[in-house]
């Protein structure tokens, strides 16, 4: 047996064969050439060809994994766009033929995209840049893509995998993909967890683990290679420990989150961004709970666009059909950092420049969110909260922001819905001020990891700290009890959206307690409506 450890880019146990993808190469050899605008004609036909082909793909990708994980082909047409100033000057300087051009090109991008140490999402760009440069080299020479079809199910493995290769494999044949190359922030990742296969990156599996069992453990992030009898019985029984999971599911899906006297509690889900949306259908979600929108911040290399963040929240809320969407505005800072904020060094950081404080200091940043989150309310159901709120003044604040980004999409007819607005309780400052804060908004959310934080005076980061963070402390319950209380004495909804959220221990309690709506990890779901269900 063979043991080789990588990166888990998703999560998930298979056991099969185990076979290598066989990827094209193009075979590019350079070629003088006397017609060099003859060449750049061949060039630029196979480049609309390839161009053709990528919103082919795009379109398969918009119905297989969403409008938002598919506009990485529309990345790879704006590589190809800017691969024209460079082949057609290879060409024309050196008299060369245009695979040698493009194949050039594509080499010197991505070695410039890997030299990119600081910005590890634009480093992960380097295996789309090649795929593109092969894609035209490809068309130039009538050849097509190993779409990766296999007689039987099989953990396939491969250098690399770019995500149109991803995306046109037969995935009811794939149990799980392991690559020796590529990256856990790449699109190929994404779009991994987006198809819910299981996927290691990093994983020096050899070329000669061909048509040999293999178990692939995406939990650890390990690859066994012929894995002896002991194993294969481990993770057997791993397996069948997951069926069972999927029984409770089964038992549950569809049925309210009410207990027997008739009490009914929301029972949302927390999502880091659109590639969880299928953990939250198939955990039967009533609704999403939490969207952390600085997700699309941290996939960046720069702000993204009004038009950018549009498309996403329009996704999200287009696909869950109506239910409710509660998103969270910008809370980057404290242990969230993203270097082209500019965030200058805190000594305490958490008590730092973080969340609302930034929207209300740099307020083209905030009205460029809640444009786009007031334009794509008018698809679904969506709701809008801020975060890290300590005062009245704060809430105010963007209240008045959202107000001129109503006026202002109302005089350009821009269409959009009544949103409702509510803010997190995070903070004992908020806990201690809730009943004017309720007075304010549509409804609470209570962050408990903060809120934990911050009422004991503990890093929640500091590992050395763990046996004094106790989210049970009696003053944390309290604050939580203060905070639903002060809510319905204003007819203010109030929810928690932190881990205890998904703490069975405590789901007995806060539903005593009266609170309204529970927002957690998709997984979690089910136990807690079981929970509740059983509940008098």
């Amino acid at each position: 047996m063979q043991i080789y450890e990588g990166k888990a880019s998703f999560k998930g146990i298979a056991i099969g064969k185990i076979a290598e993808l066989k990827q094209a190469s193009a075979v590019v050899r350079r070629v003088h050439v006397d017609d060099v605008e003859a060449e750049i004609a061949r060039y630029q036909a196979a480049k609309e060809q390839a161009a053709a082909e990528l919103m082919a793909l795009k379109e398969k990708a918009e119905k297989e994994v969403g409008e938002a994980q598919a506009e990485i082909f529309e990345v790879h047409a704006m590589f190809l766009d800017d691969f024209d100033d460079s082949v057609e000057n290879i060409i024309r300087e050196q008299s060369v033929n245009a695979e040698y051009a493009v194949a050039a090109t594509g080499d010197n991008t991505a070695e410039m995209l890997a030299a990119m140490d600081d910005n590890p999402y634009m480093q992960a760009r380097q295996t789309d840049v090649k795929d593109v440069a092969n894609r035209v080299i490809r068309d130039m020479n009538g050849g097509s893509q190993d779409s990766g079809t296999f007689t039987e199910q099989v953990i396939l493995v491969a250098n690399d995998l770019a995500p149109s290769e991803t995306v046109q494999l037969d995935k009811s044949k794939v149990l799980a993909f392991v690559t020796r190359e590529g990256s856990t922030n790449s699109h190929t990742a994404i779009l991994a967890r987006t198809m819910n296969i299981p996927a290691l990156c990093q994983t020096p599996v050899p070329e000669d683990a061909e048509g040999k069992m293999g178990i692939v453990d995406g939990f650890a992030g390990v690859v066994y290679v012929d894995p002896d009898e002991e194993t294969m019985t481990k993770y057997r029984n791993l397996q069948k420990e997951e069926e069972e999971k999927a029984e409770l599911l089964r038992e549950y899906k569809g049925k309210e989150t009410v207990t027997k006297s008739g009490r009914k509690i929301k029972l949302y889900a927390n999502i880091g961004g659109i590639g969880d949306l299928n953990f939250v259908k198939e955990n039967d979600a009533a609704g999403i709970g939490l969207f952390r929108s600085e997700f699309l911040y941290l996939e960046n290399s720069d702000f993204p666009t009004e038009e950018e963040q549009f498309k996403a929240y329009k996704t999200v809320v287009e696909m869950m059909a109506g239910k409710e969407v509660v998103v969270r505005t910008l809370d980057i800072g404290a242990d969230k950092q993203i270097d082209y904020f500019k965030l200058d060094k805190e000594e305490n950081p958490a008590l730092g420049y973080r969340a609302i404080r930034i929207c209300l200091t740099r307020e083209e940043i905030f009205r460029t969110q809640l444009r786009a989150l007031y334009r794509a309310s008018a698809f679904g159901h969506l709701d809008i909260m801020f975060p890290m709120i300590t005062s009245v003044w704060e809430v105010e604040r963007a209240k008045k922001i959202a107000e001129e980004v109503r006026a202002e999409l109302t005089a350009q007819n821009v269409p959009f819905k009544e949103v409702p607005l509510g803010i997190m309780i995070e903070t004992p400052a908020a806990v201690l001020i809730a009943d004017e804060l309720a007075e304010l908004v549509d409804f609470f959310s209570i962050g408990t990891n903060d809120l934990t934080q911050y009422t004991l005076a503990i890093d929640r980061q500091n590992q050395h700290l763990d046996r004094f963070f106790d989210a049970h402390h009696p003053a944390v319950l309290r604050a939580i009890k203060m905070t639903i209380e002060a809510g319905h004495r204003h007819n203010t909804w109030v929810g928690i959206c932190g881990e205890l959220g998904a703490d069975q221990e405590l789901t007995e309690k806060f539903v005593e307690w009266g609170i309204d709506e529970l927002s957690m990890s998709p997984g979690s779901i089910l136990p807690v409506r079981k929970i509740i269900c059983e509940m008098d």
